[in-house]
């Protein structure tokens, strides 16, 4: 036994027990000095600490409605869309990336949208942690990381487990909307939905874009150049 391992009960622990595999790398993305004033000044304002503790939506909104949950919402242009067009829903987004989070508060800021909250923190813990069971009217996972290579498929967010965590989180009819353009991702989102107990398909197989949900920049020049784009909406029995 060398002293690392004797000084470190951990290191004698299997390697996943000390390092959960994570969906996400957090890369140093280049901020700019709107998005590092936004992260400064506004997600006081709009952000949710990360904390084990469920929330309490009446609470952190002022009122009662619908709370519709985003993880990954990127850069957050297709969130404050959907915000600005539902006023009478509030949202949740979570996303790890700085500079994205710094250009939804932007967004959130400038349209006045009060029916938007920010969690800056990895989506597995906070729904663990934070999200009350049966509280969601819908969830939106959007074009998450394919981790296209076969060796870091493990790392892909919508694992069975996790699936079922997030059906537990919705209300009875609530839904949840995945939209990927990764061919291969889709038919594994496919199967592994479909597998879950407390989840129906709304229709045979993929569903067709639906209008509330918005076409990014980056969507709409994948289809210019062919690449489709797989829609699966399922609800909460």
């Amino acid at each position: 036994m060398s002293a690392n391992s004797a000084a470190d009960p951990a290191a004698s622990r299997p390697q996943d027990a000390r390092r959960p595999v994570r969906s996400f790398v957090l890369r140093q993305g280049r901020m700019s000095p709107a998005q590092q004033r936004a992260l400064d000044q506004l997600l006081p304002r709009y952000g949710l600490p990360f904390a084990r503790t469920p929330l309490d939506w009446q609470h952190v909104f002022g009122r009662a409605a619908p709370v519709v949950l985003e993880i990954g919402f990127g850069m957050g242009e297709t969130t404050a869309e959907i915000a600005a067009a539902h006023p009478e829903r509030d949202f949740v987004g979570i996303e790890v990336h700085a500079p994205g989070v710094g250009s939804l508060l932007r967004e959130v800021d400038g349209r006045g949208l009060a029916n938007v909250r920010v969690i800056r923190h990895d989506a597995v813990e906070v729904v663990d942690a934070m999200i009350p069971l049966g509280s969601l009217a819908g969830i939106h996972v959007f074009f998450p990381d394919p981790w296209p290579k076969k060796r870091h498929h493990k790392r892909r967010l919508l694992r069975p487990d996790f699936v079922h965590a997030l059906a537990l989180r919705l209300a009875p009819g609530g839904y949840l909307h995945v939209a990927t353009d990764w061919s291969d991702y889709a038919e594994e989102m496919l199967a592994t939905l479909g597998a879950e107990r407390l989840l129906v398909n709304t229709v045979q197989g993929f569903a067709p874009r639906p209008e509330s949900r918005p076409q990014t920049k980056f969507e709409r020049r994948g289809k210019r150049l062919g690449h489709p784009v797989f829609d699966l909406f399922f609800t909460r029995k």
